[in-house]
């Protein structure tokens, strides 16, 4: 529909879309050629490294330049997370946000890291307007689509939480991941 009404905003979000979806399959195809090296090859592998939260300036730069501002606020301290809940965190981010721009824009977001002693809150909520459910394979008819699917997982993972809801004036996601026991 915003391809019919606003053309430069939709070509925007499907270049997000594209590089988001890019970024995914390298990592998969990444982790697929770890489990395939044998456990006698000691051969670095050409890999980049995993994206972390020390890398959200660009992703939040290339969402504001798909038409969703996103105001970050960090409460606590920042520290090292380990390498898994890092990533985690990293894209739990990336796909709450690439939501907002699929289904919500033009928005604003918010988004807030909260470092606390045992675990990392991150919340993302926009003011946004829903598109209505695809029929195409995208969200489904209660709002859950494949990036719900895989923030949930992310955060199973570790023991977290994860809360995805609409709200009055938008969307809201909450995801808890502890971090102690993920150390260990």
């Amino acid at each position: 529909m915003a391809l019919q009404t606003r053309p430069q905003e939709a070509s925007e979000a499907l270049g997000i879309i594209e590089d988001t979806s890019s970024q995914a399959l390298q990592e998969l195809r990444s982790i697929v050629g770890v489990l395939r090296i044998a456990d006698t090859d000691t051969t670095p592998g050409q890999r980049e490294p995993a994206p972390c939260l020390a890398d959200l300036e660009q992703l939040l730069t290339q969402i504001g330049e798909a038409g969703v501002p996103v105001h970050l606020r960090v409460e606590g301290e920042p520290r090292s997370l380990p390498p898994g809940v890092d990533l985690s965190a990293y894209r739990i981010v990336q796909e709450a946000l690439t939501n907002v721009v699929r289904h919500a824009a033009p928005a604003t977001a918010e988004l807030t890291l909260r470092y606390l002693p045992a675990e990392i809150t991150i919340e993302v909520t926009d003011n946004g307007r829903r598109s209505p459910p695809s029929s195409t394979g995208g969200r489904s008819a209660n709002g859950t689509g494949h990036g719900l699917v895989g923030m949930r997982e992310r955060v199973a993972l570790y023991g977290g939480k994860l809360q995805a809801e609409s709200t009055p004036t938008g969307f809201h996601v909450l995801a808890r991941i502890p971090t102690a026991q993920a150390a260990t």
